[in-house]
């Protein structure tokens, strides 16, 4: 299965289109080339938003917010969604949206497998159905150590899924799991209950720390990945355990191991990570 676009990868879309998007265009107009992708679109009151202007991108998880004072465009990547700005000449298989825009420039939504989403979200976000019940923002002050500590007492899954669990804390996918877990020296199969508080604190900052290296590399370009500006990340180049078993560990050399959780393969150092 291709890896779904994490935290760090659609961070990175929304500053590019932040970019391309900074003067403030007024959408000119909508063309929908298909009705639906993972779920209907629904066409009617995204139109609701043809005559105003981008106020700013905005991200919650994994979740685009193309922000206006009538409401926002909200867009979710799926596995192999991608934006760009439409070139003449470049048109590709797999465009099902185009965003147009009064100053000339147009925005493409592509997506192959079409499991990305776009939807209309009127203020307050946070009471639309698909935002309602996130959890903080791993990057925020909202996320620390006494509420990771609080939350996991109670629960007797594994960390890894427990992290990935977005009323958890949100963004933190397969890839940013395991390197967090790997940083912090815990097994992804513990049991989120029996983790320690130094555990706890060091996962805080351990997620933090992936978060952020990745963002500054652009993300992880492992599939079919592309920033708004159509270039890879490069973060794939630094991971110490995922998608490494069988190579050596970076910090001791034993092997690397995988295992799978709740169908999602996870990488660990049996050393390192005790």
């Amino acid at each position: 299965m291709n890896p779904m676009p994490e935290l760090p990868e659609v961070e990175t879309v929304r500053r590019g289109l932040s970019v391309l998007l900074q003067d403030q265009p007024v959408i000119a107009g909508f063309e929908f080339r298909r009705k639906d992708l993972r779920d209907p679109i629904p066409i009617k009151k995204i139109r609701r938003l043809e005559g105003q202007a981008i106020r700013s991108v905005l991200r919650r998880s994994k979740y685009l917010l193309f922000e206006t004072d009538e409401g926002a465009l909200l867009s979710h990547l799926g596995m192999t969604g991608s934006w760009r700005a439409a070139v003449p000449g470049d048109e590709r298989g797999h465009d099902h949206f185009v965003m147009k825009f009064t100053n000339g420039l147009s925005l493409v939504y592509r997506d192959p497998r079409r499991f990305g989403i776009l939807d209309f979200v009127e203020r307050p976000y946070d009471k639309h159905a698909r935002l309602r019940n996130l959890g903080p923002e791993p990057l925020e002050e909202g996320f620390h150590a006494d509420l990771l500590w609080e939350l996991s007492r109670s629960r007797t899954v594994p960390v890894k899924n427990f992290l990935m669990n977005a009323a958890t804390v949100v963004g933190v996918g397969n890839i940013y799991a395991s390197e967090a877990l790997f940083r912090a020296g815990v097994r992804p199969q513990r049991r989120a209950h029996r983790l320690t508080r130094p555990e706890v604190e060091r996962l805080v900052q351990t997620i933090r720390e992936v978060l952020l290296e990745s963002i500054r590399a652009g993300g992880s370009s492992i599939s079919d990945y592309v920033q708004a500006s159509g270039e890879e990340g490069l973060f794939q180049a630094n991971f110490r355990v995922y998608d490494r078993a069988g190579e050596p560990c970076v910090v001791c050399g034993q092997q690397v191991r995988r295992l799978m959780q709740a169908g999602r393969s996870s990488y660990y150092c049996p050393k390192c990570q005790r």
